[in-house]
């Protein structure tokens, strides 16, 4: 897919480039648009799916329908972005995207996550993560995403071992032949 080149220059308008990729870039205005989308429309499946329900006997229920918003600041790539979170009559609304009381797109977990498996010390992460995203994540956050996992990386390595895993080397040796003298 790519993006149309007005659209480009529209998002571009006005801006000196320090202002593209900074804390508060403008990738945090698509990233907030995209998300509080992909939120409304969980929302209208969620309705249409409470709808489709028949109330238990004996009750009758008015019908579930969105009853405003609530803000909600979350950690992302790019840095902290407010989203505003639809809400609904019942309160059984949990969205999937970013689901109640989180407050980190999954992906920033995952790349945690993967500095700690290179070897990095939380407050090597601590100190990376706000230099490139400008976000203040205290250790305390970064011990608790690591040990959130912890328990899945060691089912993962005490996991039973097959009886037979196929090997293949590989190896080649180049040489360079001078024909003709």
């Amino acid at each position: 897919m790519s993006i149309d080149k007005d659209l480009l220059d529209r998002l571009m308008e006005g801006r000196s480039p320090g202002d593209l990729f900074g804390k508060t870039g403008i990738l945090a205005e698509p990233t907030k648009a995209l998300a509080e989308r992909a939120l409304s429309t969980e929302m209208d499946v969620h309705l249409d799916e409470e709808r489709g329900e028949e109330p238990p006997e004996g009750q009758n229920q008015p019908p579930n329908r969105r009853n405003g918003r609530s803000q909600k600041t979350v950690t992302t790539d790019s840095g902290k972005v407010v989203l505003d979170i639809p809400r609904e009559r019942n309160g059984t609304f949990d969205p999937m995207l970013i689901a109640k009381y989180q407050r980190r797109f999954p992906e920033f977990d995952r790349k945690i996550v993967s500095m700690y498996a290179r070897g990095m010390t939380t407050r090597e992460i601590q100190g990376h993560i706000e230099e490139i995203y400008g976000v203040e994540a205290s250790p305390s956050l970064i011990s608790a995403i690591t040990d959130a996992v912890m328990e899945e990386v060691t089912a993962w390595q005490n996991r039973p071992l097959e009886p037979c895993y196929p090997i293949v080397f590989m190896d080649a040796i180049r040489v360079n032949i001078r024909s003709d003298g």
